[in-house]
């Protein structure tokens, strides 16, 4: 079979799954927040959990919409996704948070034209030496920072009427402690949690601080399956030590595994051998961190496709004895479970 009929074939058959929305006590079934509107867990398909179609790293102090436009980004990212949607993926999750570029019109548009369901966020991002962070992020507590958020979860983003699907924070974490700011972003997070039901994603790396993060989202009433530990890579291409992979997947946190390349397979499909190992993989979600139009560069500067995993990682894991259950679980039912709205109480 030819590599991309394969890639096709596969994705397909995953996300020809089966998979329902949670339902406790007669509620209302959950769902799963669009840039075109809310849809059922599963309606998601076969899924991309961390991905950028545009990043400006400019600052919060001098972002604006101004600095690109959107038939321009469409030109350049359009093919992109119409590329991975043609290898079997039907929805992609937009990480980009709120001073970095977040443009839910720009989304909405690239979902009709793709035919893909992508997913915006409210949040803030307090990495990088707070650079990213509006001055109210400073003085307002985490209740008012929270208040913000759930605004835009009940009436949408700037006026545009489109929600956000999840949260989007991040933290310094400076020698691996969370800082004060940290803690009121995680705070405010769980609160809004509290509140909407939004789940957590947040971009961290190494295991310490995504330990102090569980710790204080459970403080707060939020179970921790509420909490995606974004980058969490970084533990064992810096640290090398894949314990606490075990450890907080196994408190119900969702690891997220979402750098791959065409050059670290190896280490990814390691790392799934040993969550699979420990029956763990119903705890993992896959990425690539990949794209993204750059303000103020050239055509939108060198963009990285979303093609490693289809290309690369999966014949790997097929030499690997991975089976297609095992896929679809990390490919549709986890990124279902993972971003289906609804209050996880500790």
């Amino acid at each position: 079979m030819h590599r991309r009929s394969f890639f096709r074939a596969t994705l397909g058959l995953m996300a020809g799954s089966t998979f329902c929305g949670f339902r406790a006590n007669g509620a209302a079934p959950a769902v799963i927040q669009t840039v075109l509107g809310p849809i059922r867990p599963n309606q998601l398909g076969t899924t991309l959990i961390h991905e950028h179609i545009l990043v400006d790293f400019i600052g919060a102090d001098k972002i604006m919409p101004e600095r690109w436009k959107h038939e321009e980004v469409i030109a350049k990212v359009l093919p992109y996704l119409l590329e991975i949607k043609q290898l079997g993926f039907q929805s992609l999750i937009e990480c980009t948070p709120a001073f970095l570029g977040r443009d839910p019109i720009l989304l909405r548009k690239l979902s009709e034209q793709s035919g893909l369901h992508l997913l915006t966020n409210t949040g803030y991002y307090a990495a990088a030496g707070n650079k990213f962070l509006p001055p109210h992020a400073f003085t307002e507590t985490a209740e008012q920072l929270a208040a913000r958020w759930i605004v835009e979860f009940k009436e949408g983003i700037d006026g545009t009427g489109i929600r956000p699907g999840f949260m989007k924070i991040s933290v310094n974490a400076p020698g691996g402690k969370l800082d004060e700011t940290d803690r009121k972003i995680v705070r405010a997070a769980a609160l809004t949690h509290r509140q909407t039901g939004l789940t957590i994603a947040s971009h961290t790396g190494i295991a310490a601080p995504a330990r102090e993060e569980i710790d204080l989202i459970e403080a707060e009433g939020v179970h921790p399956s509420a909490f995606i530990w974004v980058h969490a890579q970084a533990q064992a291409l810096s640290l090398k030590n894949l314990n606490p992979y075990l450890e907080l997947a196994r408190r119900g946190a969702w690891v997220s595994l979402d750098g791959v390349a065409t050059d670290n397979v190896a280490t990814y499909a390691e790392l799934l051998d040993l969550m699979k190992e420990q029956r763990l993989l119903k705890r993992v979600l896959l990425s690539h961190d990949a794209g993204w139009y750059r303000p103020g560069e050239p055509n939108g500067g060198e963009f990285r496709p979303y093609t490693a995993i289809s290309r690369n990682l999966l014949p790997e894991l097929k030499k690997r004895s991975f089976t297609k259950g095992d896929l679809q679980k990390l490919f549709v039912q986890n990124p279902a479970e993972a971003f289906m709205i609804r209050v996880r109480n500790r």
